[in-house]
């Protein structure tokens, strides 16, 4: 049976907790917005965050427990930054929205870098799932700061 090490088990129940945060901010950013370009750019990330979970839970042996499909940290930085965002929206405010949105893809980005710095302790197949992963998210970090400073214009 596959084992994994108690260090690379932390950082994969890490990196799925996070993505449910993501999941579950961009799912209330896209309930609320009413830019028809943003609920299509919240959804696309949404929907990204929820294979980037499930694509790293595939690296659990089974029968291994791991995080529930919903766990998120409430009490989180993560979880804050995306209630700025649900109150963004309700103020109707893109450049709020925008602003809020790329703290949480600052969030996101730093917990990827921070597996990635301690590598030696991921196996091949692991540390390449989370360098596509953290690949991906830079670009959507990228998209989201680019739409915010055009905003600011």
């Amino acid at each position: 049976m596959q084992t994994i090490t108690d260090k690379t088990k932390e950082a994969l129940e890490d990196l799925i907790i996070i993505n449910n945060d993501r999941y579950e901010g961009y799912q209330k950013a896209m309930e609320q917005t009413k830019d028809s370009d943003l609920k299509a750019l919240f959804s696309t990330y949404s929907t990204q965050s929820k294979g980037y979970a499930s694509a790293l839970r595939t690296h659990f042996p089974a029968g291994e427990e791991q995080p529930a499909r919903d766990e998120t940290r409430i009490s989180g930085k993560f979880y804050r930054a995306w209630m700025d965002v649900k109150n963004a929206l309700t103020s109707d405010d893109r450049q709020a929205v925008l602003n809020s949105c790329e703290y949480g893809e600052d969030v996101a980005k730093k917990a990827y870098e921070n597996v990635l710095e301690d590598r030696e302790n991921l196996s091949d197949d692991v540390l390449n799932q989370v360098q596509d992963q953290y690949d991906e998210l830079l670009d959507a970090h990228n998209t989201i700061k680019g739409l915010r400073d055009a905003n600011q214009n």
